[in-house]
């Protein structure tokens, strides 16, 4: 539906995101190893490593030669793997856009800690909302969705440049972006969308991110751009008064003589 590509919003409390390019780089690392490893690795990885809600649940076994991580720790590993690069790169680039921002609100260690509850959380929902499920859950999205909502919360009327349809760039307020994005995630999950994807891992996101940033926040970061700071990339030094009013002068003096000479 769209693809978003820049915000002009600064970071004001940290100079670097360093917990979002790391993120970041952790995901597209596995995704690597993962596809390096060939069919049969990945095969292994995603059981391994998934969310299965059935095997979550105790209803279904899974055989030990696939048994990677201690039990309960696929509430969190799933959310490191990737169908394909396109899978991968949705992802990551949400992340990119919106997670500076919400780091930056946070705090590093609060900003690693609310992106890993979120993709638990949303890991929780989807094996509550089915939980007899068989099929694993890999992806991010859980935790993509709770940095959006996050965000949303922060920044709603910060502009987004998109890329609308994947070819009309537009520059429109963030809370008509992703208030539409969110109702559309409760709308699929209502209508029963693609089963391809888990609408409520993603729900389980949004509630856990709008928890969660309020919670997580600085104590003096504000909620729903009660200030928004111009982009440094674009904030100009103000004129100095006194050098401006000589400036004025010496033009005004400059004028009158030239008057004075055609007399």
């Amino acid at each position: 539906m769209f693809i978003p590509l820049h915000d002009a919003n600064s970071l004001h409390h940290i100079k670097l995101q360093y917990v979002t390019i790391g993120l970041i780089a952790a995901n597209v690392i596995v995704y690597l190893a993962t596809l390096a490893g060939g069919d049969n690795f990945t095969n292994a990885a995603v059981l391994g490593l998934g969310f299965i809600p059935s095997v979550a649940h105790h209803t279904a076994v899974l055989g030990p030669e696939f048994v990677v991580v201690p039990d309960g720790f696929n509430y969190l590993t799933y959310a490191f793997l990737h169908a394909d690069i396109f899978h991968l790169g949705g992802n990551m680039l949400f992340l990119w856009v919106f997670g500076d921002n919400v780091e930056d609100a946070l705090g590093h260690l609060r900003f690693l800690v609310f992106y890993l509850a979120c993709a638990v959380a949303g890991a929780v929902f989807h094996g509550w909302v089915a939980p007899d499920s068989q099929a694993p859950l890999i992806g991010a999205s859980g935790a993509i969705a709770g940095v959006v909502t996050a965000y949303l919360i922060l920044h709603p009327r910060v502009k987004i440049w998109i890329l609308a349809f994947f070819r009309i760039p537009l520059r429109i307020p963030a809370y008509l972006l992703l208030a539409l994005w969110i109702l559309l995630q409760f709308a699929m999950f209502a209508l029963g969308g693609d089963d391809r994807i888990s609408w409520a891992c993603h729900i389980g996101g949004i509630i856990a991110g709008a928890i969660l940033v309020l919670v997580l926040r600085r104590q003096h970061a504000p909620l729903l751009d009660k200030e928004i700071v111009t982009p440094r990339a674009v904030r100009k030094k103000p004129p100095d008064e006194e050098g401006y009013r000589l400036q004025n002068h010496r033009f005004g003096q400059a004028s009158a003589n030239s008057l004075d000479s055609t007399d």
